[in-house]
């Protein structure tokens, strides 16, 4: 099988494990609140601190795999994920579970954005479009499966399952990267520790921050105290990173891949869009499940109509990118994909199924387009030297925005809540929620009409002005 097929089907199984992991917890939140004995806006901790983890270890990710090799690496990541999922299995409360996340967080930090490093440093940027495709379309088995798995595992046995039947696909990842993977080790200096307890604990901080305050998890005080920290590490960080730079030597994260256009606008308008889609696998549910009165079983044939329109769209995303180009499908597209997100909060219990599974299959498709072209328009301007890092940096930015996601819709429901006084559970605040979250991810077309008419014009098959387009030279070979 060719490189641009065989490695990125391997890092999706990673991807499998991760995103079925993910959407089948978020599936039965309701009823993981119930036994832990915590309210089911409460659980919001155990997905943000998934992602928080993700958002302190990515950055270091890039230089773990130089210094020990991918292969090593990306197999390491995959069995500390199933370490969590085990802690997972046997949690008997929040705190436990927090904490098991947390774990699953640290391999997942390692996982993807390593195995991510492995096909931009081994496959043709002509050839990246494609490959991305066929990284994310088995990848996208996990969330398509995710929700129906989890709400028949929550519905007739018990929820625990749910964390113990990727283990199966992590021990074929492990073995499949044993065999294919190569190592693509660099030579690499030490690692900046002071930079990553910098940028790792301002990060950590900022995020547990935000997401405690307004639940009375802990103490006004400690959340302001996290929040101010948080940010004044994330301060000082620049600095150092500066001074790093300035003494010839690379930062652990490189904020200079901000002054590329591509990259930085990328960066930070697909952070906006993530926020709103972030927000979606910890609102609908809720609303399906206690709002609407549905089974785990009836929200999960509901929810993954969703991702089976994103999978149908990676089969034709390189095609609409080479039509259209770069920036009108970002621009466009994030204009349709926001105006469905806020009209999930429009959905009431009388709503056909019919129509709900419309409307998610649409909005599937034109989300993941988004997420393709945004995936592949951050690297554009990136040479091979700094891949890396703006592969760990990039991730980083998704998970601290998807973190952001789950946050900024539970304040939602709870300011909506105050606002109306009916329960938070009341379908009116989930109108309310969506609706912000999807007004958040529509400001990211601001980004996008920064970018210039020919952004990523060689990356997408399409000739630049005064240019034809070129036949794409072949792909190289994994380790060449």
């Amino acid at each position: 099988m060719k490189p641009e097929r065989l490695l990125p089907l391997i890092v999706a199984t990673a991807l499998f494990i991760e995103n079925m992991d993910s959407t089948a917890i978020a599936t039965s939140l309701p009823t993981i609140a119930v036994d832990l004995g915590v309210e089911p806006v409460s659980l919001k901790l155990a997905l943000t601190t998934y992602m928080l983890a993700l958002a302190v270890f990515i950055p270091v990710s890039g230089w773990v795999a130089e210094r020990f090799g991918a292969r090593s690496t990306f197999m390491a990541a995959i069995g500390v994920f199933l370490l969590g999922s085990l802690g997972c299995a046997v949690s008997g409360s929040l705190g436990e579970l927090v904490a098991a996340r947390f774990l699953q967080g640290m391999g997942g930090a390692m996982m993807v954005p390593v195995g991510r490093l492995v096909i931009l440093r081994s496959i043709a940027k002509t050839e990246l479009i494609r490959a991305l495709s066929w990284l994310t379309v088995p990848a996208l088995l996990g969330p398509m499966l995710g929700p129906v798995i989890g709400g028949l595992i929550t519905t007739y046995t018990h929820w625990r399952f749910i964390f113990l039947i990727n283990i199966p696909m992590g021990l074929l990842g492990i073995w499949l990267a044993w065999r294919h993977i190569p190592q693509l080790r660099e030579a690499v200096g030490p690692l900046d520790w002071r930079g990553f307890l910098l940028s790792g604990g301002g990060m950590a901080l900022a995020i547990f921050g935000f997401a405690s305050a307004g639940r009375h998890m802990v103490g006004a005080p400690v959340t302001i105290t996290c929040l101010l920290l948080g940010v004044a590490l994330m301060l000082l960080y620049g600095l150092h990173a500066r001074h790093f730079r300035s003494r010839g030597r690379r930062p652990l994260v490189d904020l200079e891949l901000f002054r590329l256009s591509t990259f930085r606008n990328g960066v930070l308008g697909g952070s906006l869009f993530r926020i709103g889609i972030g927000a979606t696998p910890f609102l609908l549910p809720l609303m399906l499940q206690l709002g609407f009165g549905l089974s785990p079983v009836q929200s999960g044939l509901i929810t993954f109509t969703s991702a089976a329109g994103a999978m149908f769209m990676k089969t034709i995303a390189a095609r609409i990118l080479k039509r259209f180009g770069f920036r009108p499908v970002l621009v466009t597209n994030a204009l349709v994909a926001s105006l469905l997100l806020c009209g999930f909060g429009l959905f009431r219990a009388e709503t056909p199924y019919p129509l709900m599974v419309g409307v998610l299959l649409v909005s599937g498709c034109f989300r993941s387009l988004q997420f393709t072209s945004l995936n592949a328009i951050v690297y554009v301007d990136v040479d091979a030297a700094r891949m890396a890092q703006a592969s760990s940096l990039a991730a980083m930015a998704q998970q601290v925005s998807l973190a952001l996601g789950v946050t900024i819709g539970g304040y939602a429901l709870t300011l909506s809540s105050l606002a109306t006084g009916t329960p938070t559970d009341a379908v009116i605040n989930f109108t309310f929620a969506f609706l912000t979250v999807g007004l958040v991810s529509a400001s990211s077309v601001l980004m996008m009409l920064r970018l210039a008419p020919d952004a990523g014009a060689e990356m997408s098959g399409r000739a630049k002005p005064g240019e034809e387009i070129t036949e794409p030279k072949p792909a190289a070979r994994p380790g060449t």
